[in-house]
């Protein structure tokens, strides 16, 4: 064996060792052994940073950015909140879930998809009675299923796309995965949402959801009724139904300055002004708030804000009143909060007391909890000036639910246009995030914030180092005693064994990282046996999208573990019947679609 694929052969042992061990994290043992390449000779100087500028790395990011600007803009609300009800059966549930999860993972990021909606599942639990974890990990399977649908749904379809590009000179379409990955994913769904969820052990502990979700606060917190809405006419109980659906409680009505709570605020006629009292938790309050059209209590001050940041900038910020600071004892009309600081106090969290007044001119006390909107960039600075301690970050933001329809319109366009050839699809979504920051969709100053870097230089550290492993003849190797394996038999148990393989990688390593290694060897095999390349490039796709058996195989697998109480060993219980289910549905789907001899 030449020496350059000895030591590259070491390397990714090396890598693989360490991402399976996991104490230093993925992107930094990547870049480190792309560094090791360069100064070991394996990986030529001149290309050793072309990863950083590959396609499938721009695709990546710009996925991670137009999914940031569709929540932003709310239309994922829109889509959920019409979908959602805690009153159906669980297998009901984990159906729907599962199908709005798959088709959101589709068109945007999985990863985002299902951060998206697990607090939107864990209420829905919570509210049904149950345990969480009976639906959280049906939710992670379904997300990951349905990115196989589409190009950008998921990293590994990316990688594919690309690196027939450079092989073999095309790459696919926008739905060329989809014959495959979506029948692969709609077979999957079924097994999950009738007998997987049954196959989940649910510890006591769970019920609660795990301390992470247990943790929000409540806010007290008032919206107001505009000029011009049509809530106007309605009354105040009218609002139950869109109030269940968000996730939050009416309390009361203020109107000329009375606060009305109860039955007698209930039978009210809402009319212009009219501030409707609330409990709920900052992400179920914007989405109330956006579904109605609502604004919030200081609607004055809000407008004032959107002028001068440009309609963006706006960031949700939760903050603890400590003994000795600033607003203690004090309202925040008092201390001059909105023209002093530019900031609105939007909601009051107390345990176990009452508010009474209005919610910026309420007394704040020491341990209470400040749910705050103030420009992004000086967040920190208006927390530091109240005294007060800013909580962990959540990531909340203002929707600009006025610019929903635009933002749906402008992803839709530019999904057509990539599908039917007219724009190469990474110049289409980057013209999507030029659109979403000029018309104020999404914040040029949290534009980068929405990037997952270590994503990325994992993405172009592996890049190069993969392209050297072929350049060496390491892959030719691996083809070899892969096909060894296979003897004899047909093409099409080679293609099971890869998938077999590649799924196996794809369930202790990053899927990133398993597409990148498989992608070469599955062409090198199709070349070996004198069958066409694309089914076995499918078979590398469909196989290292689905890692179900550990929670570090996929990234929501991991963001599932503690909110869903589960244990390391709990996923292969539903994970290993599904990933055969996937091998047996995928390969015959694989051959019908894509043929070994066109």
């Amino acid at each position: 064996m030449p020496q350059d694929q000895i030591i590259l052969f070491s390397l990714f042992g090396i890598v693989f060792a360490l991402l399976i061990w996991g104490r230093w994290r993925y992107d930094l043992v990547a870049f480190a052994a792309l560094m090791a390449g360069v100064v070991l000779g394996t990986v030529p100087v001149d290309v050793a940073f072309t990863g950083f500028g590959h396609p499938a790395t721009m695709v990546v990011a710009l996925v991670l950015i137009v999914s940031a600007g569709l929540v932003r803009s709310g239309a994922v609300y829109l889509i959920t909140r019409t979908l959602v009800d805690a009153g159906r059966s669980l297998g009901g549930h984990i159906a729907v879930m599962g199908v709005v999860g798959g088709v959101l993972s589709a068109f945007m990021n999985n990863v985002a998809a299902l951060a998206l909606l697990m607090p939107v599942d864990v209420q829905t639990s919570r509210k049904a009675g149950r345990a969480p974890g009976l639906s959280l990990m049906p939710l992670s399977f379904a997300t990951i299923l349905g990115g196989m649908a589409t190009l950008i749904g998921t990293p590994p379809n990316i990688i594919i796309a690309t690196y027939r590009e450079s092989a073999l000179g095309q790459s696919y379409e926008m739905f060329d995965f989809a014959p495959v990955g979506a029948l692969v994913a709609l077979i999957g769904l079924l097994f999950v949402a009738t007998v997987g969820w049954r196959l989940i052990p649910v510890r006591a502990e769970a019920v609660a959801g795990g301390a992470p979700m247990g943790e929000i606060a409540h806010y007290i917190a008032e919206l107001t009724v505009p000029e011009d809405s049509r809530l106007i006419g309605r009354a105040l109980a009218d609002l139950d139904e869109e109030a269940d659906t968000a996730g939050v409680e009416i309390v009361g009505l203020v109107r000329n300055g009375r606060r009305r709570l109860g039955a007698a605020a209930r039978v009210r006629v809402l009319e212009a002004g009219d501030g409707i009292v609330l409990e709920a938790e900052p992400g179920a309050l914007d989405e109330f708030r956006a579904a109605l059209s609502l604004d919030f209590a200081d609607e004055k001050r809000l407008a004032a804000l959107r002028s001068e940041s440009g309609g963006d900038g706006l960031t949700v910020v939760e903050a603890v009143v400590p003994e000795g600071a600033r607003i203690a004892g004090r309202s925040a009309a008092a201390i001059g909060l909105g023209w002093r600081r530019r900031t609105v106090l939007v909601g009051i969290a107390r345990q176990g007391r009452r508010i009474t007044s209005h919610v910026r001119r309420e007394i704040v006390r020491p341990g209470d909890i400040l749910l705050l909107v103030a420009p992004a960039e000086t967040a920190g600075e208006v927390v530091k000036w109240l005294g007060c301690l800013p909580l962990a970050e959540r990531g909340l933001a203002v929707t600009v639910e006025t610019k929903t329809w635009a933002a749906i319109g402008i992803f839709a366009a530019a999904v057509a246009l990539a599908s039917l050839g007219f724009l190469y699809l990474p110049i289409a979504l980057g013209c999507v995030v030029v659109l979403y920051v000029v018309l104020g969709i999404l914040p040029l100053s949290e534009l980068y914030d929405q990037v997952e870097w270590p994503v990325i230089v994992l993405l172009g550290s592996m890049i190069p180092l993969g392209a050297a492993l072929e350049t060496s003849g390491g892959t030719q190797l691996i083809v070899e005693g892969l096909t060894w394996l296979a003897g004899d038999l047909p093409p099409w148990v080679a293609l099971t064994l890869l998938m077999a393989v590649t799924m196996t990688l794809s369930d202790v390593l990053n899927n990133t990282a398993t597409a990148i290694v498989a992608a070469p060897i599955g062409l090198g095999m199709a070349q070996s046996y004198g069958v066409a390349p694309d089914p076995f490039l499918m078979a590398v796709a469909v196989a290292a999208s689905c890692a179900f058996l550990t929670p570090i195989g996929h990234k929501n697998n991991t963001l599932i573990l503690g909110p869903g109480g589960y244990g390391f060993g709990d996923y292969w219980r539903m994970g290993l019947p599904l990933e055969i289910i996937v091998v047996a549905a995928g390969v015959p789907l694989i051959l019908f679609f894509w043929p070994l001899y066109p």
